[in-house]
């Protein structure tokens, strides 16, 4: 029986791995990693900023408040409403859109997905490369193309910031380096700065809860910490005459 148990479990170990390896992106895209620090609240600002100017045209963040991200992003609500809301929203509504998704279909021949859960869904680094590895395809009806998500059908709305790319592939024709074809109004290094606080915005944005355990979690540390001591004197004082 023993036998057959650890048998099943290397079993489970193989197709574990085979998937994995199966799922897990190569070449290029692997490069790209983002980094991710969601008590800074500079870079919080900064992605919120990008993410409303260029992304909630489209896409929504529907489990999300505008009150509840004002307040911890330590942004006025007045502040808010007057650069961060376009549309004819309140700041207490959650982040929907105003595109129907019929229109969506005919412009872009799929329905924009909700991002409130895709950094916990797909991860940081998957966000993050997509939004680096666009690069310029004929073949495409946006004239655009991702290496990260293939034949995507979001066009490259960051492509005059970030400028052009062309895919380099190698003799069978696998895409082996993105190179630059034209300039963009940001150099490089702004470019993945950016690209990067859009990223930490939609890791926060999935689960804005983490913000207040992170804030608590030193005191609770901290009071484990010394209730450890006191409980330990307390345990030698009621033992000591006890031998």
């Amino acid at each position: 029986m023993i036998k057959n148990i650890i048998i099943s479990l290397l079993i489970i170990l193989t197709l574990s791995n085979v998937s994995y390896s199966a799922a897990k992106k190569g070449g290029i895209v692997d490069n790209y990693k983002a980094i991710n620090n969601i008590n800074n609240k500079a870079s919080l600002q900064r992605g919120a900023k990008y993410f409303m100017n260029y992304c909630s045209g489209c896409h929504s963040l529907k489990y999300m408040r505008m009150s509840t991200l004002a307040e911890d992003l330590d942004i006025e609500e007045t502040v808010f409403a007057k650069n961060l809301i376009f549309a004819d929203k309140k700041i207490g509504e959650t982040m929907t859109i105003a595109m129907k998704e019929s229109d969506a279909l005919i412009w872009f021949n799929a329905a924009p997905p909700d991002l409130s859960l895709t950094a916990r869904s797909k991860g940081a680094d998957y966000i993050y490369a997509k939004l680096n590895t666009y690069y310029e395809d004929d073949n495409t009806a946006t004239g655009f193309n991702n290496l990260a998500l293939p034949n995507t059908s979001m066009p490259n709305i960051l492509a005059g910031l970030q400028g052009g790319q062309k895919v380099i592939l190698d003799s069978n024709n696998t895409p082996i380096a993105l190179e630059v074809k034209s300039k963009g109004t940001y150099d490089e290094n702004e470019f993945k700065q950016m690209t990067n606080d859009i990223t930490n915005f939609l890791v926060y944005v999935s689960e804005p809860a983490k913000l207040k355990r992170y804030s608590i979690g030193f005191w609770v540390l901290l009071f484990i910490f010394i209730f450890t001591i006191i409980a330990y004197y307390t345990k030698k004082e009621f033992w000591k005459d006890i031998h």
